[in-house]
């Protein structure tokens, strides 16, 4: 790296030029990688990767909090399946007729954007995003957790300007989980009755989110004091496709040191066993681009291959097996890092015996 590369990074920052930032960044990575400092560069990527975030500017909405943490809100775009974007776009504009819809519970797999969504709505509403830190409300002593979730309502409530904050119940279902497996059934039942009693005391202007992975076990009438709830988990093969070759795309576009080949990626999601959910995937194409040698563009789609495909470990060392499932020379030879002669070879002795 030299000290251009530094001073350059320093201007693009100060003059607020995001795109120039990143692209100076990503060259840096790529130093490091060349000089074979691999986990440096793997390190900057991930870092550029994550740095899609912004924080408003201070509303001095902010009470004094035990159980309170304020988080980032996303500006990136996020994709979802149309019909889950649709119930997005119904949020906001239930928000902004202000006719009192505000408590919303989103449920569903983990990996689906339950709590991305949240973000992405915070920063479109231009509000503050708060979440529930749960490890602090949650008390071992008798009596003790329905006491903090009256104060937590109390600091909720306490906002100076309400009406430019977004709070986030994520996995609320741990509240839920305690309350099912505690010997102590009257204690949660207790600290239930209390957080039932203060969703419905809360002040309209603040945007209340929960979420939840149990949905199921959910109590019918903590269900009841929610105003729209929205499912999460109505994901088809072809939107999990669609999502997962939309993360691709937009990492490709990040890192030029990848080779794009969006072909033989739709080839592997279509054999592999099955298709993650997008949170999943986002982490195991950053992580395969991540951890991909130096020098081979496409060592990505290798790692990708072996996570995704059933017995991917020996069948990218097989490259009968690969060309059985319809992987063409040229993406034989990216899989298996084998020259294509060698492969048309192999491939024309294996038809002839």
């Amino acid at each position: 790296m030299k000290k251009r590369d530094v001073i350059n990074l320093i201007r693009y920052h100060t003059e607020n030029n995001d795109a120039a930032f990143r692209n100076e960044a990503y060259n840096i990575a790529k130093d490091f990688d060349r000089s074979g400092d691999e986990q440096l560069a793997a390190y900057v990527i991930a870092l550029l990767s994550d740095a899609n975030t912004f924080v408003p500017q201070s509303m001095g909405s902010s009470p004094q909090s035990d159980f309170l943490v304020k988080r980032p809100v996303v500006k990136s775009a996020l994709p979802l399946p149309e019909v889950i974007t649709n119930d997005i776009q119904g949020v906001l504009n239930a928000v902004g007729r202000n006719v009192g819809i505000h408590r919303f519970l989103f449920h569903g797999p983990a990996g689906t954007g339950k709590t991305e969504s949240v973000k992405q709505i915070a920063a479109i509403l231009q509000r503050e995003l708060y979440v529930v830190d749960f490890s602090s409300v949650v008390d071992s002593r008798l009596g003790q957790t329905a006491k903090n979730i009256a104060k937590l309502f109390d600091e909720i409530n306490s906002f100076t300007q309400p009406d430019r904050v977004v709070v986030l119940f994520d996995e609320i279902d741990a509240l839920a989980l305690d309350r099912v497996d505690s010997h102590d059934v009257r204690e949660m039942g207790r600290a239930t009755s209390a957080m039932l009693r203060q969703l419905d005391d809360l002040s309209e202007q603040i945007i209340l989110f929960a979420t939840t992975n149990l949905f199921a076990k959910f109590d019918k009438a903590f269900v009841r004091r929610f105003d729209a709830i929205i499912d999460f988990g109505r994901y088809t093969y072809d939107d999990l496709a669609d999502v997962a070759e939309s993360i691709m795309n937009d990492y490709a576009g990040q890192f030029s040191f990848i080779g794009k080949n969006i072909r033989l990626f739709r080839k592997i999601l279509n054999i592999a066993e099955r298709l993650p959910y997008p949170g999943e995937m986002k982490n195991l194409i950053r992580s395969s681009i991540a951890f991909s040698k130096p020098n081979d563009e496409y060592d990505y789609l290798r790692r990708l291959y072996i996570a995704l495909v059933p017995d991917g470990a020996s069948a990218v060392q097989n490259i009968h097996t690969l060309y059985g499932q319809g992987f063409t020379l040229r993406e034989v030879e990216i899989l298996t890092g084998v020259s294509r002669s060698t492969i048309a070879r192999e491939v024309k002795a294996g038809n002839n015996e």
